[in-house]
């Protein structure tokens, strides 16, 4: 037997992604599926009445169900890979490996169906699995961010925009809007889960010829059919029309909300690590953890770094995914296949894997009260100047004259500050003293909670409207801190 160390093992499994992702996507569960598939199909056709050659004598009979139904589960991969490799065609290689433990349903089984009958609404419950288990997982993550918002919603912060120091937020403030993008996605992910339809029964090109043939002519029966296989597989919808194929638009569109997610898991994690660069806020580091192999001192948000890694990946995948749509010629063509059992099963083992790290760091953030407070002090002068010039024109001074005032002392300030000369104290200083302001009291001590607004009320008011409805929705499902394999 192969060393199987000397082989490429995908980190996504080995790494990254969680074991309930990982079998989901595994072959044993994509081939259970098929057989699942094959029983719908039969028992439906069973259920309509589908005639033997005679006419009259039912052609499925309870003993063939009965035999399909004990074998839905005992899959021989490797008697399977032998067909295959004589056969060069993976559904029918499964076809005989069912044969082999239950002939008795070789005469009936896959009857009037394509390949597709089993790979494309396999994909298609596997998907809707998938995308039920992530929003799972991102609502948990959701619920984190939430509790933090709520924790630190009046912990006063540097803004930043341009990454230059800005009017004050709170820390709580600013995880909010690291959660309403995940809310935003969670809601996509939802519909997408929800509206997801099934392929069904559609026969070869999607005209349900075979079964046409099958029921005699009857098109109600071959209409029925479908939509009675789509409801054993737990599908209230299925696709109007397809051809060979459904239509690879709905793997896009699949693709897409999952990039989403990447998106907001990548702007997260930036955040986060231009926040530990600041030594304001750390993910989690645990006891024994080396930061690095050469400069002990280290702590690097190595798991911040990870997310934006496998977000860059996962938001690559769309683009594949676009260009699979796109060479579809008429009713099929074969070049999806090989592509799709890459980005489909990777797009969703990443998105697992970015939802883990981000429930592990998101439930495990530490703040750095006294450092977040000593940057607020230092460019607490420059935060005050709005709140100081619209005092000042309430009080009957010009917008603009006092704009140029603050602009020239602030720029004075900041210049004597980078000579190491002066102090941002200075500013506040200079303002009382100067009459552009003399018809206010400027404070030289300010109290920083002056300046952050609302950001309090509006982390309440977020938690009520947005995440409130989310933690009832999945109430009993999340899970608490996600330990990471690596």
């Amino acid at each position: 037997m192969t060393d199987p160390n000397l082989v490429y093992d995908n980190p996504l499994i080995a790494r990254y992604a969680g074991r309930e992702m990982a079998e989901c996507w595994g072959p044993l569960r994509k081939f259970r599926t098929w057989r699942r598939l094959w029983l719908a199909l039969a028992e439906a056709e069973a259920e309509l009445g589908l005639p033997a050659d005679d006419g009259v004598s039912p052609r499925i009979r309870p003993e063939h169900l009965s035999e399909l139904r004990a074998h839905l589960d005992d899959v021989d991969l490797k008697r399977a890979a032998e067909h295959e490799r004589r056969l060069r065609h993976d559904v029918m290689a499964h076809v005989h490996t069912l044969g082999d433990v239950a002939p008795g349903v070789r005469e009936v089984v896959h009857l009037g169906a394509t390949s597709c009958y089993v790979t494309d609404n396999a994909d298609l419950i596997l998907m809707r699995e998938s995308l039920d288990a992530l929003c799972v997982s991102l609502a948990g993550v959701i619920d984190a961010l939430a509790a933090f918002a709520d924790t630190w919603k009046a912990e006063p912060t540097l803004g930043f925009t341009h990454f230059q120091p800005a009017q004050l937020t709170t820390v709580g403030k600013r995880a909010t809007l690291w959660a309403y993008d995940f809310v935003l996605d969670l809601r996509e992910l939802e519909r997408r889960r929800d509206e997801l339809p099934f392929r069904g029964a559609k026969g070869t090109t999607g005209t349900q010829a075979s079964f046409l043939a099958l029921f005699r002519g009857d098109h109600d029966k071959v209409r029925k059919l479908d939509e009675l296989v789509a409801k054993k597989m737990g599908f209230a919808t299925l696709f109007p029309v397809t051809g060979q194929t459904y239509s690879r638009k709905a793997d896009t569109q699949i693709v897409d909300a999952l990039s989403g997610l990447a998106q907001s898991a990548h702007k997260w994690g930036s955040d986060l690590r231009l926040l530990a660069h600041r030594q304001e806020i750390d993910e989690p580091f645990e006891k024994d953890q080396i930061g690095s192999s050469a400069m002990a001192y280290k702590r690097n948000p190595m798991r911040a770094e990870r997310m934006c890694s496998l977000a860059r990946f996962l938001m690559g995948l769309p683009a594949m995914a676009a260009q699979t749509v796109a060479t579809q010629w008429f009713e099929r063509t074969l070049d999806d296949s090989a592509a799709r059992r890459l980005y489909i099963p990777q797009a969703f083992l990443t998105a697992d894997a970015i939802l883990r790290l981000s429930q592990n760091v998101a439930s495990g953030l530490v703040v750095n009260k006294p450092v977040i407070a000593k940057n607020v002090r230092e460019y607490l002068p420059y935060m005050a100047t709005e709140n100081l010039m619209m005092a000042a024109v309430a009080a009957g001074a010009d917008r603009q004259d006092v704009h140029e005032t603050v602009r020239v002392h602030s720029h004075a300030v900041t210049a004597k500050v980078k000579e190491g000369t002066g102090s941002t104290a200075e500013l506040l200083t200079l303002l009382a003293r100067d009459p552009a302001f003399s018809r206010i009291t400027v404070e030289t001590t300010p109290d920083p909670a002056s300046f952050y607004g609302r950001s309090p009320e509006q982390v309440e008011e977020f938690l009520a409207a947005e995440i409130a409805p989310i933690r009832k929705r999945y109430a009993g499902r999340t899970a608490g801190k996600v330990e990471l394999h690596v």
